[in-house]
């Protein structure tokens, strides 16, 4: 190699004075985390140790520095995070043969691929082994069917589900048993998660409307019938699992025998996924099993509504215990409705009551309040209802913003007295927005006094570790939160593994800390739960506190869990949008994708898994894989 000139060389000098620079602030940053990083599990103090590395660096702004890099042919240091040193070194390697060609045979630099295997070890740990041609996993939260269907958990294994996730939030501890027992029937290999519920902050009760179903037919421009109207009768006693009581605007389905325990859904019952019936239209208990048991295709099924107004449906299907009556009239049937067929007759079940909601504008005022009495669904410009955490009301403060439902209505705190909150609205839909009971509270600017264990979580935690892999802790926001954890799993001698939630902004502000804090322990991960976190930084800074949170875990070595709304719209109506696509494709970047439940989740586990076949190709980490491209080339 010949010598630089003289000029070229200055610009090197300076360039190697500014990255050996740099070598030794991130060696003084080692130094300084010297006890924090002793203080991590043997297994991660090589991560920890290139954490304090990178913080040091992400300090200053080396876009100057890049671009200088850059323009000399080397390394800009974009794609440092799994190996900082090793970067560093490398690049002052080169330098330092350019600048002295004579020093050959210098012993080369460590490579970054021990650094990369490192996590991949780590993300096995946690997560169960990679496929060949698909690096990252795919987590699927179960419906509360699969504690019943071991079928239904089978095929979500073989559509491609890596881990099984299990929401403590809802059901109870035998069925979480069932599930986990379902998950080790259909593949031993899995990986059970379990999430814990958190503090909730929600929205209160609303007083409900009546028990009833309305069922309407479809009418063309002239007002002739194109579809009937539909509605299912099945048996008020015996058991379909649907989470509880499921509303479904569309398609029901069901597996196996219809029946149903308790109310059943007004707008309908969602019972298991890709079952063997498929239920289109309302559904509605009928007293008399024998009755029911009794019709026959092409019977006449007479009432009287709600309005008065007699009706005549016929039947039109018998499948798996359910009846199916159509007619050409719209007809409100409510509990207790009596339905006659010959000179038979019986009543209509329970119904569970029609979710009612309040609708806010831009404007308007809310007043959230601790009373958790059903509040009116009323039209006027001031609305009042519950918040289901009273220790926010005591700490709000006039300017907060408050966000509701995932950020679809948004406001600023006007008043607060401790017990009640005055929001003034400034964001909803040209229309107005309903906010719904049980819908999420955000606040982002407020400091919350709650721990993110609470007595609940506490108590499912008893059940957790007998039947878990590992646990999510939600609305961490400090590494006091998850040493609480870690105190209570060491309580119990429990060597579960954990990964942390990230959704709020003082979360992610404090994920350093957190980040040393969880290397304590071996198996571990972080959850870039986006739905809160989107509604927390603002939907427009969401795409950049994503990718600081791969980075840093990428620097820590620490695997990582994208999550929230991925296909959402494939798996609850059946067909995807593009922009969910493209960011399906993102998630391949992570070490997991987590999908949540629909009546569709079937289709989106198989789409997930060849989307992240083919991005497994293309993509690792930032670091874009040069495949032989066939797209434009040409035989010939």
């Amino acid at each position: 190699m010949h010598p630089p000139t003289p000029e070229r060389a200055d610009r090197l000098e300076i360039l190697r004075a500014d990255v050996a620079a740099l070598r030794g602030e991130a060696i003084a940053a080692e130094r300084a985390a010297d006890t924090t990083i002793e203080a991590v599990h043997p297994s991660h103090r090589a991560g920890a140790a290139n954490l304090a590395h990178y913080l040091a660096l992400r300090a200053h702004d080396l876009r100057d520095l890049q671009a200088r890099l850059s323009a000399e042919g080397l390394s800009s240091l974009g794609r440092m995070e799994s190996d900082v040193l090793g970067n560093l070194d490398a690049v002052l390697a080169i330098l330092d043969d350019a600048l002295r060609p004579s020093n050959e045979g210098a012993e080369d630099p460590a490579t970054h691929s021990s650094a990369a295997r490192e996590l991949r070890v780590h993300a096995a740990r946690l997560l169960g082994g990679a496929h060949d041609d698909r690096s990252t996993r795919i987590m699927v939260t179960l419906p509360s069917e699969a504690a019943d269907d071991p079928g239904l958990v089978a095929r979500y294994a073989r559509a491609g589900m890596d881990v099984a996730r299990i929401n403590c939030a809802h059901d109870d501890p035998e069925a979480w048993a069932r599930m986990a027992a379902n998950v080790r029937a259909a593949d031993a290999g899995l990986p059970v998660a379990m999430d814990l519920a958190g503090p909730k902050l929600r929205t209160g009760p609303i007083a409900p409307g009546p028990r009833v179903v309305k069922v309407k037919p479809e009418r063309d421009e002239l007002g002739r019938v194109t579809e009937p109207a539909r509605l299912w009768l099945v048996r008020a006693e015996g058991l379909v699992r649907a989470e509880g009581l499921v509303r479904a605007e569309g398609p029901v389905r069901a597996e196996g025998p219809v029946r149903a325990e308790g109310p059943v859904g007004a707008e309908g019952l969602a019972a298991a996924d890709a079952g063997a019936a498929h239920l289109d239209g309302r559904v509605a208990p009928v007293e008399d099993a024998a009755w029911l048991s009794a019709l026959a295709v092409g019977d006449e099924v007479r009432l009287t509504d709600t309005r008065q107004r007699d009706r005549t449906l016929r039947v039109a299907d018998l499948r798996d215990g359910a009846v199916l009556v159509t007619g050409d009239r719209t007809s409100y049937v409510a509990t207790g409705t009596e339905l006659t067929a010959g000179d038979a007759t019986t009543r209509v079940g329970e119904l569970a009551p029609l979710a009612r909601a309040l609708r806010v504008h831009v404007g308007d005022t809310v007043l959230l309040t601790e009373d958790l009495t059903p509040v009116p669904a009323t039209d006027e410009n001031t609305h009042r209802i519950g918040c289901t955490l009273p220790e926010a009301l005591r700490a709000v403060q006039p300017g907060h913003r408050v966000a509701f439902d995932d950020g679809m209505i948004e406001g600023v705190v006007t008043e607060t007295d401790g017990r009640n909150a005055t929001v003034e609205i400034t964001l909803a839909a040209p229309g107005g927005t309903k906010l719904k009971a049980e819908k999420g509270i955000n606040l982002p600017d407020t400091d919350l006094p709650v721990a993110a264990l609470t007595d609940d979580d506490r108590e499912a935690l008893l059940h957790v570790e007998r039947i878990a892999d590992f646990v999510e802790l939600s609305f961490v926001r400090s590494a006091t939160d998850v040493r609480e954890l870690f105190d209570l799993l060491d309580e119990h001698g429990s060597d579960l593994g954990v990964v942390v939630k990230i959704e709020t902004t003082r979360g992610f502000a404090a994920l350093p800390e957190i980040a040393f804090q969880l290397m304590r322990r071996a198996r571990v991960g972080v959850m870039i739960a986006r739905g809160d976190l989107g509604v927390e930084a603002g939907f427009e800074r969401l795409a950049e506190v994503q990718e600081e949170i791969l980075w840093l875990c990428e620097a820590a070595r620490i695997p990582v869990i994208w999550a929230t709304q991925v296909l959402d719209s494939l798996a609850g109506s059946g067909v995807p949008t593009r922009a969910e696509v493209t960011d399906a494709a993102a998630g391949d970047r992570a070490e997991c994708v987590m999908l949540n439940k629909g009546p569709y989740i079937t289709d989106a586990i198989e789409a997930l898994d060849d989307i992240l076949r083919r991005m497994h190709e293309h993509l690792d980490k930032k670091r874009p894989l040069l495949r032989r491209l066939g797209s434009w080339l040409r035989d010939g």
